[in-house]
């Protein structure tokens, strides 16, 4: 509390100064208001879900019919660990030629882009992962097909034919 100075004392001018008391604020109420709000907002909040690209996968039968593909309407991708290898044609024909490029918007999207943009809607994309592909590789290779709204790709087992075609374009 406050106490009054009734000392008649002080300086020369004879003004009397009265003691300012101290003042005090209790945080207690404050700090249980802040943490009822962060727990509001955490218990109210949705947290991210997880997406995922969806995958479709053929039907297993006995029978293994293939249908057949057109040469100039295929793009055969070999993802290695830092760049793309692609070519468009028959494997081990000697007018396919081999060609690099990387994972960038500028590289694969691009190669895919003007393939569509070429050969229209229906070309299928092969995708055949080299000894040196990484699983984020293939990830990001599939999600260049889904930006590019390729629906028509295939995943298969890399050949010794490609892997030739490969080392032969020493890039």
């Amino acid at each position: 509390m406050a106490e009054i100075d009734q000392s008649g004392g002080g300086k020369k001018g004879g003004k009397k100064r009265s003691k300012k008391a101290s003042t005090k604020i209790d945080m207690t109420p404050m700090v249980d208001l802040g943490f009822l709000l962060i727990t509001f907002f955490m218990l109210t909040t949705t947290l991210a879900k997880p997406v995922t690209m969806q995958l479709s996968m053929p039907d297993k039968t006995e029978t293994k019919e293939t249908s057949p593909v057109k040469a100039s309407e295929t793009l055969t991708v070999l993802p290695d660990e830092n760049k793309v290898y692609y070519y468009q044609g028959k494997p081990g024909d000697a007018t396919t030629v081999v060609q690099v490029t990387d994972y960038s918007d500028q590289g694969i999207r691009q190669v895919l882009f003007r393939l569509k943009k070429q050969v229209g809607q229906n070309f299928t994309i092969v995708i055949k992962a080299t000894k040196g592909a990484k699983y984020k590789n293939m990830v990001d290779l599939l999600d260049e097909c889904a930006i590019t709204d390729n629906k028509r790709y295939a995943l298969l087992e890399i050949t010794p034919i490609d892997e030739e075609m490969v080392k032969k374009s020493g890039k």
